[in-house]
């Protein structure tokens, strides 16, 4: 008796010590992933690619706020940005500070669900479970079209249910993008086709990355997809990784560079961990918050 009343005093104390290491230390723990993608052109040089995402913003987040605006020193080439950047009805200001300096580079973005919406208390262990239930989304109550107003101020690229171009490095780079496709707010169809073989980069851009999208993408031949969304499953075990995606994607590709082949053709596809959490579960086991900075290379010459 006396052992097992010592072993589930263990239990309570690693259980205790670990939500205080999720809680207090890695929530905080600002990472940059770098990664090379061999997906450009035989023969040309390098081009730089900051992707964030899911920065879950609140006011008094000083310490992001300046890990953010310190990413302008890594000097990218191009800023993608896919969503989930607030978290509280005055964020607008502090968000667009911090990414100020980011803002003088060229940059696009789409939307997430807590782009409209402020997030709300539930149930944590229903993270843990398909989020059937989801559709659209009810009054919007975050000052999105004030998040929007400012990144277009700057001259970034909106790709909500849209396609644009962009300059970056003197080279021609071809985007498409979708609202979320979690709260069904993704119209594809609308701006689907191919992709300009003139550009010299084609790149897709959503935020939850469910399949029916990156179908679409890579069948229309966009050989880069940006995605966040997932946190890269959040609360993650040692050895296993992600319990959850949040989507229709495999445990395995919650975060990080993966191929993604639809129909005979395939493309690269890369998901965030992204930088937050929500404000009622603000923690990260395993899975540490982050930004990655993609370095386009040259693919093997066929």
């Amino acid at each position: 008796m006396r052992r097992l009343a010592l072993s589930s005093l263990a239990a309570l104390a690693a259980g205790a010590a670990g939500v205080g290491y999720a809680a207090g230390f890695e929530v905080r723990s600002y990472r940059l992933r770098r990664v090379e993608v061999p997906v450009l052109e035989p023969g040309a040089r390098p081009l730089r690619v900051l992707h964030i995402s899911d920065l879950h913003m609140t006011p008094g987040q000083v310490r992001k706020q300046q890990w953010v605006r310190s990413l302008a020193g890594l000097e990218p080439d191009l800023v993608i940005n896919t969503g989930d950047n607030m978290a509280h009805l005055e964020t607008v200001p502090a968000l667009l500070d911090a990414m100020g300096p980011l803002m003088e580079r060229p940059g696009a973005f789409v939307p997430g669900s807590n782009d409209y919406v402020e997030p709300i208390f539930k149930n944590p262990f229903r993270y843990l479970v398909p989020d059937r239930d989801r559709r659209l989304l009810p009054e919007f109550t975050l000052p999105w079209q004030d998040l929007r107003e400012g990144l277009a101020a700057a001259g970034w690229v909106d790709l909500t249910n849209a396609r644009g171009r962009i300059k970056a490095d003197h080279r021609e780079v071809e985007l498409v993008g979708t609202d979320d496709p979690h709260i069904f707010r993704d119209r594809y169809e609308e701006v689907s086709g191919p992709a300009d073989r003139a550009a010299d980069l084609r790149l897709g851009v959503t935020h939850a990355p469910y399949r029916r999208v990156l179908d679409g993408m890579v069948r229309d031949g966009f050989e880069l997809i940006l995605a966040g969304h997932t946190h890269g499953g959040q609360l993650c075990v040692p050895g296993v990784g992600a319990l959850v995606t949040n989507c229709d994607l495999p445990r395995q590709l919650a975060k990080g560079l993966s191929r993604h082949e639809f129909g005979g053709r395939t493309s690269w596809l890369h998901v965030s961990a992204g930088l937050g959490t929500s404000p009622y579960a603000p923690v990260r086991f395993a899975c540490p918050p982050e930004a990655t900075l993609l370095t386009l290379v040259e693919r093997p010459a066929t």
